[in-house]
């Protein structure tokens, strides 16, 4: 073999050997990268495989993902569903399940969900302090008074109450938790970066449209 034949076979033996190790690298596995719920939960539309994220709005490890899922969210495949849980773990974080239910509520979600990220981790802005909370969103140019009547009102107080029993019924121990498929769980923790996260959650839709096909 001649040295130009030779550097032939070095590189497709070296872009072989990558490949089969990107290969490897995309298989996910079960109880390190995510783990199948004990007690699967039903699911709301049948027709699309649906993911809810768990989180809190103070948590640091949901404040680094966000900007991925984000990115996620506006290249998602038709055939899911998306579907955002303020999770309440701790009592002090029903707080921000308020705040995320309120913003919903009140039309202001699109606009002022990143800013509370962004208040509390960049700008260390106490928003559990509903005095310091309804400040800040009068300064973000919203409706103060439609904000505190709808923070108090009995919608929100029983969407708060909804997100407690699903954080229970999914037995998290923490956030970010993703849920496909009401039976699947990856978090934040498990995935390793948030780049790893998405990467396992495109492999679980994955996992799933083929059980679908199956069944």
């Amino acid at each position: 073999m001649n040295r130009r034949h030779l550097g032939f076979f070095l590189m497709w033996l070296l872009s072989s050997s990558w490949m089969l190790w990107s290969n490897v690298q995309a298989e996910i596995v079960e109880g390190k990268d995510y783990t199948v719920l004990s007690k699967p939960q039903p699911t709301q539309n049948s027709q699309k495989i649906e993911v809810l994220e768990f989180f809190w709005y103070g948590c640091p490890h949901c404040d680094s993902l966000h900007p991925h899922l984000k990115s996620w969210l506006k290249t998602m495949p038709d055939d899911v569903s998306f579907t955002y849980v303020p999770a309440t773990l701790r009592s002090n974080w029903a707080t921000g399940a308020k705040i995320f239910y309120t913003l919903q509520a009140a039309g202001m979600l699109d606009a002022l969900h990143d800013k509370a990220y962004d208040a509390i981790h960049r700008g260390k802005i106490d928003l559990n302090n509903e005095s310091v909370l309804f400040d800040w969103i009068e300064k973000q140019g919203a409706d103060r008074k439609k904000f505190e009547s709808t923070y108090q009102s009995f919608g929100v107080q029983n969407q708060v109450a909804r997100s407690s029993q699903l954080t229970r019924q999914y037995q998290l121990n923490g956030v970010p938790a993703l849920v496909i498929e009401g039976k699947y769980l990856t978090s934040g923790r498990m995935g390793g970066t948030p780049q790893d996260t998405i990467r396992t959650l495109n492999e679980l839709l994955e996992k799933v449209r083929k059980e679908r096909m199956t069944n």
